[in-house]
């Protein structure tokens, strides 16, 4: 088959969350499968042109954006076996951020940047001569992509028998804007209704693209039957359970080029689970990285995540000083977001030396240090559509204390007290209590079972998420695409 990927972030050229490793590692993927796969991408001003070899392309290249044709260049790289192509416009991706500025306020234009984005995409599919057999639109920022191939391409010699998949990273960031910009993304006065794009008289984004895409997929399935429900779906469960059986979960997989301990270039000594001295290693130097104090004996806890209430950081936030007053146990966290949770956990280190650190901010070798020096990784997620963090840290040994939502609900194994058997710590509840006890009981395992922690990271780094397995049911849901564009147009 032939795919195209259309997606606003993608490792290694820019991320800002898990959306960027699943565009970063599946292509590749599916390439290994014998899949003939492009990735198209936004020239944000962050990408960093020399250290990937970006090369002209196309130039210039014309998009129709409402009555007015646009001009862009094309620049392209290759990741791995694919080829990745960046639209290149400074009116809308020569700035500071992606989605956001400094402040974390969403840029005013972004419903313009995206629509322009994706049309783009799709012409240089045209220009290039690339009919994809499956067009893989991801998240709000490239929904319109579905409607785009309804709406324009139907009958395109290139791109008229391009089925389209939709998946869905996050449902609760759906693209919503005013429908001042409505004329400029060329969607068609018939499509502005309650059951494709209008919503409460905005546009949306995501909406319109579930309703248009041939299938749509979430990235777990706890995930996508949590989203079937009012309680999870932030208002789209009707459309998300109109689609039927062409709404599915495919949970995601972990890129263990990038994430494993025998192999990370980024750690302080490497290991197995036949050999886990290097572990120590780890812990010891991330103890002294953090100014904690080096004691083996003391377990550690780590976090990496954005500071959102999505994420639970601010009922974390309620708990954490409890925790290191009443356990004898340390944490490290790493992370941004809310100014407000930023100077919660930034100040923390000064209140409590030798028992918290914390980097305010994103850091990779930290993060892979953080995945490899703690005894537990915690995620106390408010809802989580598949989670990454989680299957890293079964591969490094890192036992997860996680709420039992979405993704972490399918990868994480409960501890079984009787038995040693497990891979993890859950909880159900989203509070700052449930984080209490659920650690507390970790930290108690650690103290009181030694014998099951190692039980536990025995099984837990043998777990297996490749992005193999996971490719092999986008496979699938190709297919289960392209017969449902044949069969209903």
């Amino acid at each position: 088959m032939k795919i195209a990927f259309i997606a606003s972030e993608g490792v290694p050229y820019i991320k800002s969350g898990g959306l960027a490793d699943v565009v970063g590692a599946l292509p590749n993927a599916l390439a290994a499968l014998g899949h003939q796969v492009i990735t198209i991408l936004p020239r944000y001003a962050a990408i960093d042109g020399n250290r990937h070899n970006l090369a002209q392309s196309v130039s210039p290249l014309g998009v129709w954006m409402g009555d007015a044709l646009e001009w862009c260049a094309v620049q392209q790289a290759r990741n791995g076996a694919v080829a990745t192509y960046f639209i290149e416009s400074d009116k809308h991706f020569s700035r500071w951020g992606l989605y956001h500025d400094a402040d974390f306020n969403d840029y005013q234009d972004n419903a313009r940047r995206y629509s322009f984005f994706t049309r783009a995409a799709l012409q240089l599919c045209r220009d290039i001569g690339f009919a994809p057999d499956v067009v893989h639109a991801h998240d709000w920022q490239t929904a319109l992509a579905p409607a785009y191939l309804k709406i324009w391409h139907w009958n395109d010699p290139v791109l008229g028998g391009s089925a389209s998949l939709l998946t869905i990273h996050n449902i609760a960031y759906q693209g919503v804007y005013s429908f001042d910009s409505y004329n400029y993304l060329g969607l068609q006065d018939g499509n502005f209704t309650t059951d494709k794009f209008e919503d409460h008289g905005r546009v949306n984004f995501l909406k319109g693209g579930i309703v248009h895409a041939d299938l749509v997929n979430t990235v777990s399935p706890t995930y996508a039957l949590q989203t079937r429900t009012p309680e999870f779906a932030h208002g789209l469960a009707p459309y998300l359970n109109d689609k039927g059986e062409r709404y599915l979960g495919i949970l995601n997989g972990a890129d263990y080029q990038n994430w494993d301990p025998a192999t990370d270039p980024l750690l302080s000594a490497n290991f197995t689970n036949a050999d886990l001295s290097g572990k120590a290693v780890c812990k010891r130097e991330l103890q002294k990285r953090f100014l904690l104090e080096v004691d083996a004996s003391i377990p550690l806890v780590g976090v990496v995540s954005r500071f959102v209430p999505q994420k639970g950081l601010d009922l974390l936030a309620a708990t954490i000083e409890r925790m290191v007053i009443e356990m004898r146990v340390q944490f490290v966290m790493l992370g941004s977001g809310e100014k407000s949770l930023e100077a919660i956990f930034g100040s923390l280190p000064a209140r409590y030396p030798g028992r918290i650190g914390s980097f305010i901010g994103y850091h990779e070798e930290n993060s892979h240090w953080i995945e490899a020096g703690s005894d537990f990784f915690l995620m106390p997620s408010r809802f989580e559509p598949c989670g990454l963090n989680q299957m890293y840290s079964l591969r490094y040994g890192t036992l997860p204390i996680v709420r039992a939502t979405g993704g972490l609900d399918d990868t994480v194994e409960q501890y079984d007290e009787a038995s040693g058997s497990g891979t993890g710590f859950k909880f159900w509840e989203p509070s700052a209590n449930a984080i209490y006890y659920t650690t507390g009981w970790a930290v108690s395992t650690y103290y009181d079972r030694p014998e099951h922690m190692q039980k536990m990271i025995q099984a837990a780094m043998q777990q297996d998420f490749t992005w193999e397995k996971s490719a092999r049911h986008y496979e699938a849901a190709y297919r289960t695409a392209i017969e449902y564009k044949r069969r209903l147009g």
